[in-house]
């Protein structure tokens, strides 16, 4: 096996799964063909339709799987879900990628409409939600655009939350969790209560929180690193609290729902701090916080019969006010530990977003049915350094106005059915003038130096996508789906105004407001089985990308990228020029230098998950996916793409126990972009173990464990593989609950 390619290896076994099972699967049980729970596609715009009903590749958590996988972050959660995978920093930071994409490509909405956060502006910043009060995760794989908009290039998340369902218990329901981590000491809650204070008008608050300490990690934190503290990932402890209340009015007509909510996060920037001198070991001296919170104001509503023609209108609004600051802490170094100096908010980020959606379900048209929209987005996006603006700024400030119509049609037929949708988006940015700035601007790779541009022109860009797609019944048991779409995104933000340093994330972005729109050309062809005992579903994609933007580091010269200072000087250069090791100030190159550019460029590969269900109550699960991405034309690799991953796991239930146990081969990642280093492969193991005694009434208690082997892993696809490793051995024990409803 290690001679072998990660893909042969994963598509190898993929067959011998799918040949293999069905005979192993003649002397199981009947467990395949029980009746289960039909889950719906909140997200999907016909919002009637459930996973198996989509063309377009679709995972669906929710039940006891979501409550095996719930974890603190979004990447957490999804993370080893077909096509998915998580690009933490720190265990506060977890973000989704997507088949190799993430940031701004891939939108995270909650309850169908934007987070609204700036996740999508760096690396270091947190997704802002809570996934504790999640009842169903929905990821849509692949562009999504017709859907979602440009920001939907490489996929969507929908956290659904039940705070404006029209469906209720007969009584006041409470429920939630607690629970204890020994790594870390992490402690995490929550608490909800549903009211059906009539027949028309029901009722909901919730409330979550988080706290930690800094995490345990095997080895040292920094690759490389031979001395100093080992054991710790320092400045990793996390602080978070959610808060939400909401009422529905619900009758004949539809429902209609009001809802605010606040969201607090105060966590660590992962840094190897110790600040005793150098030749006792010391490393950093200093490191960074991200304290942000939001005040969010929602309005759903869904309406029968609205106008003639139409069966039904869903209207969605979200208001949302966001601020972020990036502190760092600095200390003088001394032999017991360093003697703190002082703290400087070095960014202030904030992002004032509405964010209104509107859907008409019409009623069928000849054999068509389907749905027109439009969806409008003013974001009023600011970040700044709060000490003057002549000391910098990371993304100069914008405000950024989308107005979108589309359409999803669908047309059953004697084979299964065939859909068709469209979307045109306007889109236009207007960023503010800076004067004054201390940054003049940068050198180059060629040795050309980039003056930064006080003002700039306002950019328009019409984004259009197109799409087709077939399901094709093969018997009873077999799908057979395939999809072409032709979908364009508009550059965002940070890669059209960065032109500064990112203190938290450590970096020197310079973006490009020249840039163009990005072309996909998506192409999939799916298998599955859905029923019996034996169920399986695999893909394979071609995305073929033009104009794709993406951040190019430097190569120093010795393999490594090139690092400049606060203001964007290299090694001897203007006010680096002269420095000796050791000296602070100006003479510190600690950030690293990366520019917006555009290539063309593909990704292709394969993803599938099967369960084989056994005698005993027991069920065999396997599941895998690779991705590639590169710059066509022999321009190279892409950076940050997940590496290839194999998993297998064991259900098994006994009486009132559940147990299941997973093992996930994460493989080397070699194929590196320039100055990028090779991540060497991993071994995750963990397990779940439920007891769900009927007095408890759906709730449950649980032990669980992760990272049993506890491994020094790296995510390659993490911009800062090499400060933060994966947490260690982990194990967390808890208690979920339900009562009344």
């Amino acid at each position: 096996m290690p001679k072998q390619r990660p893909l042969s290896v994963l598509i190898s076994l993929a067959l011998t799964g799918m040949v293999a099972a069905p005979l192993a699967a003649q002397t199981g049980p009947e467990r395949g063909d029980e009746e289960l729970p039909r889950l719906l596609v909140t997200a999907d715009p016909l919002g009637n339709r459930s996973p198996d009903e989509l063309i377009q590749p679709v995972s669906v958590l929710a039940g006891e799987e979501l409550e095996r996988r719930r974890a603190a972050t979004l990447g957490e959660v999804l993370d080893g879900l077909p096509g998915v995978s998580n690009a933490d920093f720190g265990p506060g930071v977890g973000r989704p990628v997507v088949r190799g994409l993430q940031g701004s490509r891939v939108q995270v909405l909650q309850d169908g409409l934007s987070t609204a956060d700036v996740s999508g502006e760096g690396a270091d910043h947190a997704i802002a939600l809570d996934p504790a009060r999640a009842e169903q995760v929905e990821v849509f794989r692949g562009p999504s655009t017709l859907l979602y908009g440009s920001g939907a290039a490489g996929g969507v998340v929908n956290v659904v939350t039940s705070r404006f369902s029209p469906h209720s218990g007969e009584g006041v329901r409470v429920d939630g969790g607690l629970s204890y981590g020994f790594n870390g000491s992490d402690r995490q809650g929550s608490v909800a209560i549903e009211a059906p204070l009539s027949d028309a008008f029901v009722f909901r608050a919730d409330y979550s929180g988080r706290r930690t300490n800094d995490f345990d990690i095997k080895g040292f934190q920094q690759s490389g690193q031979e001395v100093g503290q080992r054991g710790t990932l320092q400045i990793s402890d996390i602080d978070n609290d959610a808060f939400a209340v909401s009422g529905v009015f619900r009758g004949d007509w539809g429902h209609f729902g009001l809802g605010v909510s606040t969201w607090e996060t105060d966590y660590g920037i992962p840094e190897n701090f110790d600040p005793r001198p150098r030749d006792l070991g010391g490393q950093s001296d200093d490191f960074e916080r991200v304290t942000a919170e939001y005040n969010r104001m929602d309005l759903r509503g869904e309406f029968n019969n609205p106008m003639p023609g139409f069966s039904l209108a869903r209207f969605k609004l979200s208001y949302t006010e966001f601020e972020q600051d990036e502190t760092e802490f600095k200390f003088n170094r001394t032999p017991e530990g360093g003697q703190f100096d002082r703290e400087v908010v070095e960014a202030t980020f904030e992002n004032d977003e509405l964010d209104t959606r509107l859907e008409l379900v019409h009623n069928p048209i000849g054999n068509w049915r389907g749905v027109l929209g439009l969806q409008y987005r003013d974001r009023d996006f600011v970040a700044d350094d709060p000490r003057g603006a002549n000391r910098g700024f990371y993304v100069r400030p914008n405000v950024t106005r989308t107005l979108s119509l589309f359409s999803i049609q669908e047309l059953p037929t004697d084979f299964g059915r065939i859909e068709i949708g469209a979307r045109i988006e306007r889109e236009r940015s207007n960023p503010e003038d800076v004067f004054g700035s201390r940054v003049e601007g940068v050198t180059l790779a060629n040795g050309e130096f980039l003056p930064l541009p006080e003002q700039l022109d306002t950019r328009s860009f019409t984004p259009f996508s197109l799409s087709a797609g077939a399901i094709f019944d093969i018997g009873t048991d077999y799908h057979l789906r395939t999809t072409i779409t032709r979908s364009e995104r508009a550059p965002s933000g940070e890669q059209l105004y960065a032109f500064g340093r990112h203190a938290a994330a450590g970096t020197f972005e310079v973006g490009d407001p020249d840039l163009g729109k990005e072309g996909y050309t998506n192409l999939e062809i799916g298998l599955d089985r859905h029923v019996g005992n034996f169920r399986f579903d695999a893909t394979v994609f071609y995305n073929r990308v033009s104009d794709f933007i993406f951040l190019a580091s430097e190569d120093d010269g010795t393999g490594n990228p090139v690092f400049v200072n606060d203001i964007g000087n290299r090694s001897g250069e203007g006010a680096a020029a002269g420095c000796e090791p050791g000296d602070g100030g100006l003479c510190r190159l600690r950030n690293q230098f990366v520019v917006n550019q555009q290539s063309n460029a593909e990704f292709y590969g394969a993803e599938f998950a099967a369960v084989l269900d056994l005698n005993g109550g027991m069920a065999l699960r396997l599941n895998g996916d690779h991705v590639r991405g590169k710059l066509r034309g022999g321009g190279g690799n892409l950076p940050r793409i997940t590496p290839t991953r194999l998993g297998v796991g064991m259900d098994s239930r006994f009486g009132d126990f559940d147990l299941s146990v997973d093992y996930q081969r994460v493989f080397k990642q070699d194929n590196t972009a320039i100055a990028e280093s090779e991540t060497d492969g991993f071994n995750l193991v963990g397990f779940d173990l439920f007891w769900r005694p009927a007095l408890m009434q759906g709730g449950a208690l649980f032990f669980q464990g992760r990272n049993l082997l506890n491994e020094d892993g790296r995510r390659h696809q993490s911009f800062f593989k090499d400060d933060a490793p994966i947490i260690g051995r982990a194990f967390t024990t808890g208690v979920r609950y339900q009562f009344g409803g």
